[in-house]
C-alpha cells in the first residue's frame, strides 16, 4: 500500500450524493425577508426575459416597493410552526429518501433562491466526500425558468471548484409511469375523503408567459401530456389550467382563476383542484389555490370546493421519488 506524503491533505471516504432542489422561499413571512427573496428571484434572467434597462427600474421602482407587503401577508396565512411549507415538506422528503437509501447515499436539499443555496450545498456535500452527486430539480415538467436555471446555477457554482464532483441531472418526469401512478393514487385518496362528489377535476399548473411556448420551451406540452396521461389513468376527464399570472404579458391559458369563475355558469358547482406541477405544497397551492381559489369559485356560484394536496412526503410521493432517483443512480449504487 502506497503511503501518503506528509503534506497530503486528508480526504473523506468517497460517497454518493443526492441533492433535491426546489424553487425557494423567504426565511420568514416578513416584508424585509420577502423583499430579499423576490429581489433574487425576479432578477434571474431565466425568469424575467426582459432587458435589464427596462426591467430593473420596474423591479426596484414598483414591484419591490409594493409586492413584498402583499406576499408577506399571504405567506403568513400558510406559515407552519416549523417554517415555510415548501421548506418543511422538502426537508421531510429528504428525511424519507435518506431512510429508504440508508448509508448508500447522502441526501440533502437546496433552493434555487434563498437558503440553503445550491452552491452552499454542493460545497458541503463535496466536503463530506460526495464525489458523485445526482442533482435533482423537483420539477416534473421541464421549463427554462425552473429546471434550466437550477442547472445553470449548479454549473456556475462548480466552475470555481478545483476538484469538481461528477454531476448527473434528474430528467423531467412528466410522463413517467411512477409519477402518474403516484398522482392518481393521491387523487383517489383525496376524493375518497370528500363529503361530496366533484362534477369536475382541475389540474392547475404554474403559468408561464405564452412567449416561452413560442420560443420552444416544452413546458406547456409536458403539462398537457401529464394531464392526458392522468385523465386516462383516472378514467375521467380533467380541466387543465395555469395559475399565478404576473404582469401584462400574454400567459398560457386558460387561467385557473378565470376557469373557476366560469364553471358555475356552466352548471358545474362542485369541483376538486390539485397542482401536479408542484412537488410539495407551497404558497401557490395553499394560499392561491386552496384559499383564493375557493373564494373565487364560491363567489361565482359554486357550492363545493376541495383542494387535494401535493404528493409532499406521502407514501405515494416517497415511493415515486425513490423509484426515479434509484433509476438515475444506476451504476453508482447496487
Amino acid at each position: 500500500m502506497t503511503e501518503k506524503p506528509d503534506f497530503h491533505p486528508d480526504t473523506p471516504a468517497p460517497k454518493i450524493g443526492v441533492l433535491l432542489v426546489n424553487l425557494g422561499t423567504p426565511d420568514e413571512p416578513t416584508v424585509p425577508a420577502v423583499r430579499r427573496y423576490l429581489a433574487e428571484f425576479l432578477s434571474d434572467k431565466r425568469v424575467i426575459e426582459i432587458p435589464d434597462i427596462i426591467w430593473k427600474p420596474i423591479l426596484y421602482g414598483l414591484v419591490l416597493s409594493t409586492r413584498p407587503r402583499r406576499s408577506a401577508a399571504a405567506y403568513a396565512k400558510v406559515w407552519m410552526e416549523e417554517g415555510s411549507p415548501l421548506a418543511v415538506y422538502t426537508k421531510r422528503q429528504v428525511a424519507g429518501l435518506q431512510q429508504r437509501f440508508g448509508d448508500a447515499v447522502h441526501v440533502s436539499h437546496a433552493m434555487r433562491y434563498g437558503r440553503p443555496g445550491i452552491g452552499f450545498r454542493l460545497e458541503e456535500m463535496k466536503a463530506l466526500g460526495c464525489e458523485r452527486i445526482l442533482f435533482a430539480p423537483l420539477y416534473p415538467q421541464y421549463c427554462g425558468a425552473t429546471t434550466a436555471t437550477a442547472v445553470d446555477e449548479a454549473g456556475s457554482e462548480i466552475a470555481d471548484m478545483r476538484w469538481q464532483p461528477t454531476l448527473r441531472t434528474l430528467p423531467p418526469y412528466h410522463d413517467d409511469s411512477a409519477y402518474i401512478d403516484a398522482l392518481a393514487a393521491s387523487i383517489r385518496n383525496g376524493l375518497a375523503g370528500l363529503d361530496f362528489e366533484p362534477e369536475a377535476l382541475i389540474a392547475s399548473f404554474h403559468g408561464m408567459p405564452r412567449r416561452t411556448l413560442e420560443l420552444g420551451d416544452p413546458y406547456h406540452c409536458q403539462c398537457q401530456k401529464t394531464s392526458r396521461l392522468l385523465s386516462e389513468k383516472l378514467n375521467r376527464p380533467l380541466f387543465t389550467s395555469f395559475q399565478s399570472r404576473f404582469g401584462n404579458a400574454k400567459w398560457l391559458e386558460p387561467a385557473t382563476a378565470d376557469l373557476l369563475e366560469a364553471l358555475p355558469a356552466k352548471d358545474i358547482r362542485k369541483v376538486a383542484i390539485f397542482a401536479p406541477g408542484f412537488s410539495v405544497d407551497c404558497l401557490e397551492t395553499l394560499e392561491e389555490l386552496a384559499m383564493e381559489g375557493r373564494d373565487q369559485f364560491t363567489e361565482a356560484g359554486g357550492t363545493d370546493f376541495a383542494y387535494i394536496p401535493c404528493l409532499n412526503a406521502s407514501d405515494e410521493g416517497m415511493a415515486m421519488l425513490e423509484t426515479i432517483v434509484r433509476r438515475e443512480l444506476s451504476g453508482w449504487i447496487g
